[in-house]
């Protein structure tokens, strides 16, 4: 949760009355689901069983609110693509593609975060497995808020050289970083062979992909068919 509030920090509270309504909904739906994921334990150990369940159908509806959204938001990144397009300095190394990438790369979180969400409710009578769904979705959609805290300490450092600038390099390093944490924490919990680890693995290990899949000129009219408003 920190790793995630100091990555948004910048974008979400250095322009917020400037941000849209749908921003403000999903950041407070996405911090509400992190500390979420943080009481829910602290009931259950306690011995605070129907709490602990009472919150398990509260936190499914905040569940939905995070998926959903995210999901809404998505029209805004085809909106930057064809501002992109249109002007070409007006976002500096931010391309066409790289917004048509980061669109699918969210539908891809997103669709995983709602399959985990969903295997917890199904496992929710087998404690650890219960438990380990739920954990997973915090690597699942932890990208954008990291990405962003990350791609904004990279541009300051090379501010001098911007627009060339490799804009990809910070997305490598937030991934690295989260791997490396989920690695981690899986292996700390016995945990490395579980679905919800190979599923938080594979989306990932995904997200390197964002260049080459939005340079695909296919995904971009997939991409502008379904999103564009």
């Amino acid at each position: 949760m920190i790793l995630m509030q100091l990555g948004i920090f910048k974008d979400y509270w250095g322009d917020f009355s400037d941000n849209a309504w749908s921003v403000h909904v999903h950041y407070w739906t996405g911090t509400a689901w992190y500390v979420f994921l943080i009481i829910q334990p602290y009931f259950i150990t306690r011995g605070r069983i129907d709490r602990h369940r009472t919150n398990g159908i509260i936190g499914m509806f905040l569940a939905g609110g995070v998926c959903l959204t995210a999901l809404s938001m998505l029209n805004r990144d085809i909106v930057n693509a064809q501002t992109a397009s249109e002007l070409p300095d007006r976002f500096g190394p931010f391309q066409p593609w790289f917004f048509y990438g980061v669109t699918v790369v969210e539908v891809v979180m997103m669709t995983a975060f709602g399959y985990a969400v969903i295997k917890s409710i199904i496992h929710r009578r087998e404690t650890e497995n219960h438990a380990w769904w739920l954990i997973s979705t915090v690597f699942l959609i932890i990208m954008p808020a990291l990405g962003r805290g990350i791609q904004n300490v990279y541009v300051g450092i090379y501010s001098k050289d911007w627009p060339n600038i490799d804009i990809m390099i910070p997305i490598f390093i937030s991934q690295v970083l989260t791997l490396g944490v989920l690695l981690l924490v899986a292996w700390k919990y016995g945990k490395l062979k579980h679905p919800g680890t190979y599923l938080a693995l594979a989306v990932n290990l995904f997200i390197f992909l964002l260049e080459p899949i939005g340079k695909l000129e296919m995904v971009q009219l997939i991409v502008k068919g379904v999103f564009q408003g």
